[in-house]
């Protein structure tokens, strides 16, 4: 090789510049890869049940209650943040671990209540679909059908990315939520004051609200989701760090989606006097001659939003839930061939709530009291199985609880307990 042969090369060599990532954006990108579990699952506990009790709370209470929120939020990150790392630690879903650790009756006992629970909460999706879709003029029989056969079409034809996109867009919805809650003046003052100076009227009904909302904040379909989700997502131990900034954010954020729902029923209906709200389509039709048509429609589309994305997730908690309890494949890659237990238990809690809303005369009223019974009855025993795995050094290593921590998911399990005992209370009496 020539003398100007090696210097052209050398030449060239030196033109080819390698491009310098900065650590920044290194981390960015990692955290996006590791991002969804706890987006998702927040967010989608601000379905159309929360958003009810979120509107309720607003328009019967103002913003004295507010701090019920802040509280139902930090107990919140903290299970949701348990469950993530569990899974990722034991590479199981909740229901199965709950079979390894306390036997099959348990996880058979989980599983049961969990699909009855989740038929009536995703009933309450459907009927939070139909009655936004009537605030459009468009009948439920039109709505109901088509919000059914797209997110069984999403999941069933969906790869995991493409189905976690599809999630991420729908979560965009919320955001109608803060900019009601800005178009309806609300006062910041009074409701900063709601979030951090207790204060509640020891009647029957504040009592009920207060416990409601913890309860629709705290859902079991949220914590037997998460920690299946984070296991989908193949997620390791490395991913941890980035994975508690994800629930964080994502808990945060169903916080944040509440208190707006919140301070705007605050500022509009509980000023005008109008506190008898029984579901949040009622709230959003009130919201027209007080805050505008404009505020109307984005308080309707936020709890259409809400509730597809909670009809998304219903069901995979319940297919996730079936699977692990039988020890079959349960991932959103899968071919139906390869897991049809987990698709099918998708499809028929999706067909079952559906049906039960188009059924003409169904007891919807009756079905949405005994999902709240089920769901409460079946909260307790997962906050502990939840509890006991999190301080079982052969499952979780040196991710066990530490002493601290421990303390705190009973203070919060202690916390629960009375709500749930008072809900309990108030249903049978």
């Amino acid at each position: 090789m020539s003398e100007e042969t090696k210097v052209v090369k050398k030449k060239a060599t030196a033109a080819i510049k390698v491009p310098v990532i900065s650590p920044k954006r290194i981390r960015l990108a990692a955290l996006l890869a590791v991002m969804g579990p706890g987006v998702i699952a927040g967010l989608s506990d601000d379905d159309p049940a929360g958003i009810t009790t979120y509107s309720q709370l607003g328009a019967k209470y103002g913003y004295r209650m507010l701090w019920v929120l802040v509280l139902s939020t930090l107990a919140l990150i903290l299970f949701q943040d348990l469950g993530a790392r569990i899974g990722v630690v034991t590479r199981q879903g909740l229901i199965g671990l709950v079979r390894q650790k306390y036997g099959a009756r348990s996880g058979v006992f989980s599983a049961v209540s969990l699909i009855l629970a989740n038929i009536g909460t995703m009933t309450a999706e459907f009927a939070g679909i139909a009655a936004a879709g009537q605030l459009f003029g468009v009948s439920k029989f039109v709505s109901v059908p088509l919000a059914a056969m797209l997110v069984t079409f999403l999941v069933l034809r969906g790869s995991f990315g493409r189905v976690e996109k599809v999630f991420f867009l729908l979560s965009a919805v919320f955001l109608s939520y803060v900019i009601a809650g800005f178009m309806a003046h609300p006062s910041w003052g009074q409701a900063f004051r709601g979030m951090v100076v207790p204060s509640m009227p020891f009647t029957r009904d504040a009592i009920f609200i207060a416990t409601a909302t913890l309860g629709t904040t705290l859902a079991p379909w949220g914590l037997a989701f998460i920690q299946s989700y984070a296991v989908d997502k193949r997620l390791t131990r490395d991913d941890l760090k980035l994975l508690r900034v994800d629930v964080w954010t994502g808990s945060l954020l169903t916080g944040v989606i509440g208190f707006f729902v919140v301070v705007t029923c605050a500022a509009t209906l509980n000023k005008q006097g109008i506190t008898n709200i029984t579901d949040a389509a009622q709230a959003a039709a009130a919201l027209k001659p007080l805050a505008g048509t404009l505020a109307k429609d984005l308080f309707a589309i936020g709890l259409i939003g809400a509730a597809l994305l909670a009809a998304s997730i219903l069901p995979l908690s319940t297919a996730y839930s079936v699977s692990d309890l039988t020890g079959r494949p349960a991932a959103l890659d899968d071919k139906y061939a390869e897991a049809p237990l987990f698709y099918g238990t998708f499809a028929a809690i999706t067909v079952i709530s559906a049906g039960l809303i188009l059924l003409p005369g169904a007891p919807l009223l009756t079905i949405l009291v005994l999902t709240q019974v089920l769901n409460a009855v079946l909260l307790l025993p997962l906050l502990f199985y939840m509890f006991g795995i999190a301080r079982d050094v052969r499952l979780m290593g040196e991710y066990r609880a530490t002493k601290t921590m421990q303390v705190v998911y009973l203070i919060i399990i202690a916390m629960v307990t009375v709500c749930v005992a008072c809900m309990l209370w108030f249903s049978f009496h």
